[in-house]
């Protein structure tokens, strides 16, 4: 296994193209290249061993997250979050569990479909909502009626 000594580097996409060979094997020292584009955006170019053992720790970190819910170690993961995530220190306590139950079971879906876009989603969508908790004037604005919050929504009835 090669012994990588920074996350990644950054390089023109020219230079690939110029340059094949020389800017691959400057995957020897970097876990990613970063192939900067002029009119589109950025592309990563990583060796396939790598991509596997990322994927690895993802498959892993996603069982050890469900197997701590599952097993009622919540508390653990919620004391453990804010060194995980600060912003969530401005999440109500009845969010935090919320929160910490839809993360599981994105992860969960996410890692079967080999896909870890729907995992930074929610990880956006619940950054902002602890950006509104943390401004009480933004808080206010967005709870108050009857432009804001309504409260709860009735659960449909079931239709025939």
């Amino acid at each position: 296994m090669d012994v990588v000594t920074t996350a990644y580097e950054d390089v023109p996409f020219s230079e690939l193209l110029h340059h094949p060979g020389a800017t691959t094997r400057r995957l020897d020292a970097v876990r990613a290249l970063r192939l900067r584009r002029r009119d589109a955006g950025d592309l990563a170019l990583m060796r396939v061993d790598q991509m596997e053992r990322d994927a690895t720790v993802v498959d892993f970190t996603t069982r050890l997250l469900a197997g701590l819910v599952r097993t009622g170690n919540i508390a653990a993961l919620r004391q453990a979050l804010p060194e995980a995530l600060p912003w969530s220190t401005f999440l109500p306590a009845e969010d935090i569990d919320a929160f910490l139950a839809e993360l599981v079971d994105t992860a969960r879906g996410a890692v079967a479909l080999d896909n870890l876009t729907p995992i930074a989603l929610l990880l956006t969508q619940w950054r902002h909502s602890a950006e509104i908790y943390a401004d009480p004037a933004l808080s206010a604005i967005l709870t108050r009626e009857p432009d804001g919050d309504l409260g709860p929504v009735a659960v449909p009835e079931a239709s025939e």
